[in-house]
């Protein structure tokens, strides 16, 4: 039987992401190592601190299906799972910790290898299982960090719209809508 909770196993760990994102992605559309304050929007960041487009890379991943490897030089954000999203902000935002429960329930539905009777058994460990997630996780922030990069390639002002990161996300969920519909949103 497992030992402890594999979602606070899990929560506790700090995932890695491609360091080649931090000038192109996060810096530009993040307060990377500042966190939200209420000078964000001022200064035209989309977002607060850099976790929250990991996990919105992450989403583009999952609802893609597609994973993409980690190569090169690789970074984390210096805070856990655990803590991300877990205050309110002076963006006047609250706090998201059913997010978490989210993505972990998405990993452990996503994870190829993932045997959770034979965790259940003792026969891999709480770690190696935690293993498995964070790479999962990782591989799929790493596909919407890429697909993210591609959209700038293409229109360096798409996530500059109002609705540039809503319309990635919808046309994900929503792939029968037509482009001109969700532009109206």
């Amino acid at each position: 039987m497992a030992a402890e909770n594999l979602f606070d196993v899990w929560a506790r760990r700090n995932p890695k992401w491609e360091a080649k994102f931090e000038e192109s992605l996060l810096r530009v559309f993040t307060d990377y190592g500042v966190g939200a304050s209420e000078l964000t929007t001022a200064k035209g960041k989309a977002l607060g601190a850099g976790y929250e487009l990991f996990i919105y890379a992450f989403f583009i991943g999952l609802y893609s299906d597609k994973k993409r490897e980690l190569v090169g030089e690789t970074k984390t954000f210096g805070q856990p799972v655990q803590y991300w999203g877990n205050l309110d902000s002076k963006k006047f935002r609250k706090a998201y910790p059913r997010l978490r429960e989210y993505i972990f329930t998405a990993l452990v539905a996503k994870t190829n290898g993932l045997d959770l009777i034979s965790l259940e058994k003792g026969e891999i460990s709480d770690s190696q299982a935690v293993d498995m997630l964070k790479d999962t996780m990782e591989q799929y922030a790493n596909y919407g960090f890429y697909y993210m990069e591609e959209k700038l390639k293409n229109n360096p002002n798409y996530f500059f719209k109002t609705s540039g990161f809503l319309n990635v996300i919808l046309r994900l969920v929503q792939p029968s809508k037509i482009d001109e519909e969700i532009e109206v949103l």
